[in-house]
């Protein structure tokens, strides 16, 4: 760690050095040397500092947006670990451990199995999160806010152009918290870094980065039955949570992920210089993922059944992933870019050894290579801006689909209208198809279908009257990890967790509303979401309800030198089956033993902004100092008591 943040500083100091330099050639013209060491001095005291719309973040779709320092409620809701709304989401009690879902979106779209130990992907920084960046000097963003107990959290990047054409990034985001439940710690790194480069004559360009992520959990494996009892009374003497007992305290699962990128293109011909009318490309992209996830436990828990072995339990898999993709594009105006693709996919899912219990043989490896081709279209027809994807997988062990498509009209300066519409077919996570443990239940190897995805949404943006988003999502073989019935009778674990797909179709409807309503100082931001899956509900189970709603004051004081942000945010959803966390899979799991009660919590926010500082102070879950804590985001995992929270984002022009 202290290696990484002393290279971050050397790259900012050279990365300063180097445009010090650039800055007295620009300046000194051709005076002597007396005269250039004075007016470099000069210009380095007198020299103002770009415009800031000058300083550019490019996003994984080559979309361009300015960086931006301003405070708004947006950005409030933005302010956590996962620099993202939260809005359909619903936190343990630690920070990093894990989010149940409230919602669900379906605009993704795969061609292979995903690796699986999917509660972690909530804080797994994916490619499409990574961004590039112009800016004429470096550039920092710092991220820093309080945890619960005994840690930080701290997200760092740094960023600058070496010349006009070559820009490069470096980032780190740490987070360390003891949390208030016993063994509930939480220790998880983000490690990026990227480089943009284009020839002169803009013929060349390249986009590549590295990242390197590891999460290391703590479990506990929730609640005991009589501590959850304690909890729910609101006994005083159970006010101290690290007096509540959990299931265990010497089990924790470690997911770490490396990824590398390579993504370029040469133009074999340039086309027109104004319209690039007849432009062709020449494109390549080398994606190489590598993730491993271990569970291990000093001594088995009969929560999960049998076992076999009593003490030190060790399960590790591991993922390899490599894709080269080729392609060229072609540009005929005024009908728009056309590309044909072709892929081929290595990859390499597995464990140490086969498993052979007493009925069964578990092989240790899914191992194989996938090729496919497909192509795309970007336009615009008439007043409609059109987007589609096409994508085959004809040759390999897993068969797979997609066809994605996007149309946007604007209606006028207001309001604007877009639809999209994916059909996909892929083979569920690799884990639902091969997983070994230690533990009997969780060793299995599946032949299941593909699952098929139909996804259509509509989307109205309008600042005056607000933003509607609807989707509808049928789902046929959908699959999942639920409950079976332990065959072992007066066992310890009742029920026990298996994958299963459904013979029954999903289907999902989702209208969501925001908008925000202004009278002088105060403004009322709302955020409405209605769910209801009208087929299906067995095995996809979700609130019919979720809001927000956020009272807030906003004013300028000691002469507009400080802009202020206060107020108080009230979040509400029904009740309903939330999914239960497993910690050997790092999955969520279907269940109807527990129902989530109507939830509400109630934070109060006082933010201000100073030059470039936004200055964040929250106490969150004020409700609990007025009434008993009976919330959990799962069974057994209580959600988080009433705390004080502070931190800020601090963007640097150097």
């Amino acid at each position: 760690m202290k290696q990484l943040f002393l290279f971050i500083g050397l790259m900012c100091i050279m990365s300063s050095m180097a445009q010090v330099r650039e800055l007295r050639r620009a300046n000194t013209g051709n005076r002597n040397t007396n005269q250039n060491v004075e007016d470099t001095q000069s210009v380095e005291e007198t020299k103002e500092r770009p415009p800031i719309d000058q300083y550019k973040i490019i996003t994984s779709r080559n979309d361009t947006i300015t960086a931006d320092t301003s405070l708004t409620i947006q950005k409030a809701y933005k302010y956590n670990y996962l620099r993202k709304d939260d809005f359909e989401l619903l936190p343990f009690h630690n920070i990093g451990q894990t989010y149940n879902s409230l919602g669900y979106s379906f605009d993704k779209v795969h061609l292979r199995p995903q690796f699986g130990a999917q509660a972690r992907r909530f804080y797994y920084i994916e490619a499409e999160d990574i961004n590039h960046f112009y800016v004429p000097t470096p550039y920092t963003d710092l991220y820093f806010k309080t945890t619960f107990e005994q840690g930080q959290n701290l997200d760092a990047s740094f960023t600058s152009n070496f010349t006009k054409r070559f820009n490069f990034y470096i980032a780190y985001k740490g987070l360390r918290s003891l949390g208030k439940y016993v063994h509930s710690g939480t220790s998880n790194g983000h490690f990026r870094v990227g480089v943009a480069y284009s020839t002169k004559n803009d013929r060349y360009c390249l986009k590549t980065h590295f990242t390197s992520q590891d999460f290391t959990i703590e479990e506990n494996g929730g609640l005991t039955p009589t501590a959850r009892q304690q909890f729910v009374s609101g006994d005083p003497e159970f006010e101290n949570r690290p007096s509540l007992d959990v299931q265990f305290e010497d089990a924790e699962n470690k997911f770490v992920g490396r990824r590398f990128l390579v993504d370029h293109f040469y133009k074999l011909r340039k086309g027109n210089d104004s319209t690039q009318n007849g432009q062709i490309k020449l494109k390549h992209q080398l994606f190489f993922k590598d993730k491993t996830f271990r569970y291990e436990q000093s001594r088995a828990s009969d929560l999960f059944g049998q076992a076999l072995e009593t003490q030190n339990l060790f399960t590790e898999v591991e993922f390899q992933d490599v894709t080269n993709t080729l392609g060229v594009s072609y540009q005929i105006n005024p009908l728009g870019i056309f590309e044909f693709n072709v892929s081929h996919t290595d990859y390499n899912y597995g464990y140490s050894s086969v498993f052979i219990g007493d009925n069964s043989v578990v092989p240790n490896r899914l191992q194989g290579d996938i090729i496919a081709a497909g192509g795309s279209y970007k336009g615009q027809i008439g007043a409609f801006k059109l987007q589609g994807d096409v994508q085959y997988n004809f040759s390999g062990d897993f068969d797979g689909n997609y066809i994605k498509s996007q149309a946007d009209y604007q209606f006028s300066k207001d309001l604007k209208a877009t639809a999209r519409l994916n059909i996909n077919s892929h083979a569920p996570n690799y884990n639902k198809l091969l997983n070994q443990s230690d533990y009997q239940n969780y060793n299995w190897f599946n032949d299941f279908d593909n699952v098929k995805t139909q996804y259509l949404q509509a989307e109205i943006n309008s600042e005056k009257f607000g933003k509607l988003d609807a989707s509808i999502t049928q789902i046929q073989d959908y699959a999942y990890f639920g409950f079976i019935d332990n065959p072992i009778t007066n066992a310890a674990a009742d029920s026990l967790v298996r994958p299963f797909q459904s013979d029954t179709e999903v289907r999902y409807l989702k209208l969501k509303f925001e908008k925000t309503f202004k009278y002088g100082k105060f403004s009322l931001a709302n955020t409405v979401m209605y769910q209801n899956v009208l087929d299906g509900e067995d095995v996809f189970r979700v609130p019919d309800l979720v809001t927000r709603q956020t009272l807030f004051y906003t004013d300028r004081w000691f002469k507009k030198a400080l802009f202020l942000q206060t107020g108080f945010n009230f979040k509400y959803f029904t009740g309903y089956n939330a999914n239960a966390y497993d910690p050997i899979l790092a999955e969520f799991v279907v269940q109807d033993f527990e129902e989530l009660d109507d939830f509400y919590t109630v934070d109060f926010f006082f933010n201000i902004k100073v030059r470039q500082a936004r200055i964040y102070l929250k106490y969150e879950n004020l409700t609990t100092l007025f009434e008993t804590n009976t919330s959990f985001s799962a069974p057994n995992y209580p959600y988080r008591d009433a705390v004080i929270r502070f931190g800020l984002v601090w963007n640097f022009f150097l």
